[in-house]
């Protein structure tokens, strides 16, 4: 793991119908690194995710700054399929890939940024390739059949594979390395016993 100089906070995406489900591995473990996780609405009300669990977020979306942050993460809603009320969130994703800053989509938020057109010239991956191909996005030769992608500063993954999501999440902010990272897959991905010991070998 990487020293524990402070760092930017990651920033956690949070809207009504939020899919619980897939990204509590990559923020508990960001967590322990040493990142702060601030949660980002749309506004200040609390929002209900899929799941029923309220969240209030930590800041509004419209003062995120990508030079104020080490990560933007999306996750999958049913807002992203019902309307333009996450547009916003797409558009943030694209700031921060133009500023340099890495972005990790999964789910229904994949086909957020192919509306935006930010999967046309990158390599990426989501449920199945006719779920993007339905958004009508020019991105379908770059599409990956892969449990989680990583192009330049850009994560995605289907919904299926938040244990691959956060593995792709640790292995960009440099969270876990070589064979760290790959027992710390395993263990949370296969149950593989054997993972164990790596990691506390690693002091993990």
């Amino acid at each position: 793991m990487t020293s524990s100089t402070p760092r930017k906070p990651v920033h956690l995406a949070v809207y009504d119908t939020f899919a619980d489900w897939e990204t509590g591995h990559a923020t508990a473990y960001l967590a322990r690194a040493g990142y702060e996780v601030r949660t980002v609405g749309p506004d200040r009300e609390l929002v209900k995710t899929i799941g029923g669990v309220r969240i209030q977020p930590d800041l509004v979306l419209s003062d995120l700054r990508p030079e104020d942050s080490s990560l933007l993460i999306l996750t999958g809603a049913g807002l992203w399929e019902t309307g333009d009320e996450l547009v916003p969130f797409a558009r943030m994703a694209r700031a921060f890939l133009d500023a340099g800053v890495p972005v990790a989509a999964i789910c229904g938020a994949t086909a957020g940024l192919a509306r935006e057109g930010l999967l046309d010239d990158r390599k990426h991956t989501s449920a199945v390739s006719f779920y993007l191909a339905a958004t009508g996005y020019k991105g379908g030769e770059r599409y990956v059949d892969a449990d989680a992608v990583t192009d330049g500063k850009l994560i995605t993954a289907g919904p299926t594979e938040p244990v691959a999501f956060a593995r792709e999440v640790f292995r960009l902010l440099g969270v876990y390395e070589g064979d760290v990272l790959d027992a710390w897959y395993r263990l949370f991905h296969d149950s593989d016993p054997e993972a164990y010991a790596v990691l506390e070998a690693a002091g993990q």
